[in-house]
């Protein structure tokens, strides 16, 4: 449609294979920037810093934590791999094709949830997923929304090659469908909302088609987050005390959501409406689940091969196994010897535990 220390090591229970090379001298600091771009779930981030529930937390750790907001999703990822932002929230394909494959060990910090409807196609004036050969379609290249895009044709034999991929900023999509050229659009919401109700238009596939693939995460530099564990407590302490809000909220009684439906653009029922089609982990076990699932190495390895076939593992890539990942139980997928992207469930273990 989004980096860690030790106190002990045994404490924290991190495996070997998920911990990326420490450098000699810890690069300590008190100061920390997170970027994070309009999403359904993602919308919590603007929430925790405008209320001052990261104040609250970063407060209670002797660190300063500052979370903006880029309209330009891409962008943000960019300045993300670029040094300037410590975290970002990200999708796991993203992650997978952008910093780490650019060469920046990238932790998943938070699975915040996955989307299973907020991302889709929408076909101006046709009602069917075949009637998209030989159109143009606007997207954001090589982001989930290609990927999305290519999922979808698979399930009607089409190929890319039966189409024109148009790279298109998210911040322009909304303006683009309104022009008489563009008939095909794939996006997240709460675009994809927005889209969708103008004359016409019909959503033909979406991400509930492939439940368990786009993932979106907070993501962070993992040197950061090994020198800083106060970083990844403060972050996750925020976040769920976020996701304890949104929870409890029901009915018209919901000042978090209508804040977060307000800055994305809509109104309360339009907002509740795209965490209907959101799976949020609001219980920090349950994302420790997902975390340790088998499954989301087959989905690494799926998403892997997906970036590969279209060139964009990074510069030199010979085989989707370029890029190494870590994942729970000391299991990896990839080059051993160039682990880039780690899900680590660490952090959110010990929002389970009530150790933050």
């Amino acid at each position: 449609m989004k980096t860690l220390s030790k106190s002990a090591l045994v404490a924290l229970g991190l495996s070997a294979a998920c911990l990326a090379p420490i450098s000699a001298q810890a690069e300590k600091k008190t100061d920390f920037k997170v970027c994070w771009s309009i999403y359904v779930g993602w919308m919590p981030w603007g929430y925790i810093q405008d209320s001052g529930i990261m104040d609250l937390h970063a407060k209670k750790y002797g660190i300063t934590v500052e979370i903006v907001q880029i309209n330009d999703y891409v962008e943000s990822i960019n300045q993300y791999t670029a040094g300037e932002y410590d975290g970002c929230s990200m999708t796991n394909m993203d992650a997978l094709s952008i910093p780490s494959a650019g060469g920046i060990d990238t932790t998943a910090l938070i699975i915040g949830d996955f989307s299973n409807g907020n991302d889709g196609i929408v076909l101006k004036g046709k009602d069917a997923l075949a009637d998209i050969k030989g159109q143009s379609v606007n997207l954001v290249e090589l982001s989930v929304s290609h990927y999305l895009l290519a999922r979808a044709l698979d399930t009607v034999d089409l190929k890319e090659a039966d189409l024109t991929v148009v790279n298109t900023s998210d911040a322009d999509l909304v303006a683009a469908y309104t022009t008489p050229d563009v008939t095909a659009v794939v996006t997240w919401n709460p675009l994809l909302s927005e889209i969708e109700a103008f004359p016409d238009s019909h959503k033909v596939f979406d991400s509930s088609e492939i439940p368990g693939e786009i993932i979106d995460i907070m993501m962070v530099n993992t040197e950061t987050l090994a020198d800083n564990p106060e970083f990844g407590k403060a972050l996750v302490a925020a976040w769920y005390d976020a996701m304890t809000l949104m929870a409890k909220e029901t009915g018209d009684e919901a000042p978090a959501r209508s804040a977060m439906a307000e800055a994305s653009g809509t109104d309360l029922a339009g907002y509740n409406a795209q965490l209907a089609t959101t799976q949020m982990f609001y219980d920090p076990a349950d994302a420790v689940a997902f975390a340790k699932d088998e499954k989301l190495i087959d989905t690494m390895k799926f998403v892997a091969q997906f970036l590969f076939d279209h060139g964009i593992l990074g510069d030199g890539a010979d085989s989707p196994d370029a890029v190494g990942m870590a994942f729970p139980g000391g299991k990896t997928l990839g080059d051993t010897d160039n682990i880039k992207l780690r899900f680590d469930p660490t952090y959110m273990q010990m929002a389970v535990d009530g150790a933050l």
